[in-house]
């Protein structure tokens, strides 16, 4: 007996933009039409891409296209892809708020779905009552409900307010008690969208415990959308990659977030000016940053056994001032790897050259960026040039042995033998 409990088929949704529906009567007609006549719904074939980064010349786009992907029971599936991807438009779908154009979804099991604060409240109801009504419209009977009543308000946190209307309860108060009630009344299938990002950093903690315990204990489903990579690194077993409406890719977590964050980075390992169009100020101007590993074939990827040097070269304005320069590296979740600075030296007006040199067998594999700043007297920053250059360090697949991801942002080779 197969245990896919979520299968999607070839799902699209078009929507005609500034407009509900197909937005006139003639459109309505001659999709009626057409339906009469068991024809295709003609503006089906008509519609672009959802790629906010162009001017569009049609008003129907294509919030999804084609999306193919399926979901075992006690998957945590992680949905990732920047805003205005679909992530929330498939979500709906898949809790039965709003329909495909075209396509298909089979699901086995009760949906508890959390798509925004307060779904499936109503606010002139206490706590208490939407707690009950919640339970009935997932058709549990009033004892059940009776015996998860003071699990779900304790994990709530809103006891005090329980038999408060929910119109008066404070943002994070309701999605407390909205994921509560998702969470504890049993359903096979929990879907959460970026509804966490309201309650503070304790409910997050809980709420994510929770949703593991839900899968890996009770063998429940989590559909999870978020922004934040290190919960759904935490949690999700694999992921669905959506760009403009599209699927790029399912599969293993690590993989596919690297290679989200890997597509949304603006910079390369090489950038270079001339005095007029360079970045800086009055005090300094960028010249060229670059990133030079040194390889024995130039076209060989870096890997963890490469060293690298990062060149810098920059004009001073600045007439005999103390000057050094300050390199951060970054992993893809912007989190400092290290910081390093030179001497202070006096400067005279000029053009400068320095160089970083980062030992082989120190960086993980991974995507990292590079930020310089250069800092005058008393730690006075003359300069910042954020996100300057970018580089991938690639694991050597030539050694046998592990070939997963290495925890950590560096693995330095240290001596560590028995004795």
């Amino acid at each position: 007996m197969s245990n896919v409990v979520i299968k999607v088929e070839n799902l699209s949704k078009q929507y005609r933009l500034g407009s509900v529906g197909t937005g006139t009567i003639s459109h309505d007609v001659n999709r009626w039409w057409h339906a009469i006549r068991r024809k295709e719904d003609p503006y089906l074939r008509i519609g672009q891409e959802n790629d906010r980064s162009i001017k569009g010349t049609c008003d129907y786009i294509w919030a999804l296209k084609d999306i193919n992907f399926e979901v075992i029971q006690g998957e945590v599936l992680g949905i990732i892809g920047s805003n205005g991807a679909g992530k929330s438009t498939l979500l709906k779908i898949l809790s039965r708020t709003t329909i495909p154009s075209t396509g298909r979804v089979k699901i086995k099991g009760k949906v508890a779905s959390l798509l925004e604060v307060g779904t499936g409240f109503h606010p002139e109801l206490t706590g208490r009552e939407n707690i009950f009504l919640n339970g009935a419209i997932l058709g549990m009977h009033k004892k059940e409900m009776q015996q998860k009543f003071d699990e779900i308000v304790d994990f709530s946190g809103v006891e005090r307010y329980i038999d408060t209307p929910v119109k008066r309860y404070s943002s994070g108060m309701y999605v407390r008690l909205a994921f509560g009630v998702a969470a504890h009344l049993e359903p096979e299938i929990l879907v959460v969208d970026e509804v966490l990002a309201v309650g503070d950093a304790e409910f997050q903690k809980k709420a994510l415990g929770k949703m593991k315990d839900v899968s890996k204990q009770e063998g429940r489903t989590v559909l999870f959308v978020s922004h934040n990579m290190n919960a759904i690194r935490n949690l999700c077993n694999s992921i669905v990659y959506l760009q403009n409406g599209l699927m790029i890719e399912k599969g293993l977590t690590e993989i596919v977030i690297n290679r989200y964050l890997s597509h949304n980075l603006t910079s390369s390992m090489f950038q270079s000016f001339n005095n007029d169009a360079a970045p800086g100020n009055e005090f300094v101007k960028m010249k060229r940053i670059e990133v030079c590993p040194i390889l024995k074939n130039p076209l060989d990827p870096i890997t963890v056994h490469t060293p690298i040097n990062i060149e810098f070269e920059f004009w001073n304005f600045v007439e005999d001032k103390e000057i050094n320069l300050s390199l951060h590296l970054y992993t893809i979740n912007q989190e400092c790897v290290f910081n390093v600075g030179t001497e202070a030296k006096f400067l005279s007006p000029g053009l400068y050259k320095s160089v970083c040199k980062i030992p082989e067998n120190l960086l993980n594999d991974g995507v990292y960026t590079i930020s310089m700043m250069v800092v005058g007297e008393r730690s006075y920053a003359l300069c910042n040039f954020d996100d300057a250059v970018s580089f991938e360090v690639n694991e050597n697949r030539d050694v046998s042995g592990w070939h997963g991801k290495w925890p950590g942002y560096i693995r330095p080779k240290l001596s560590f033998t028995f004795e």
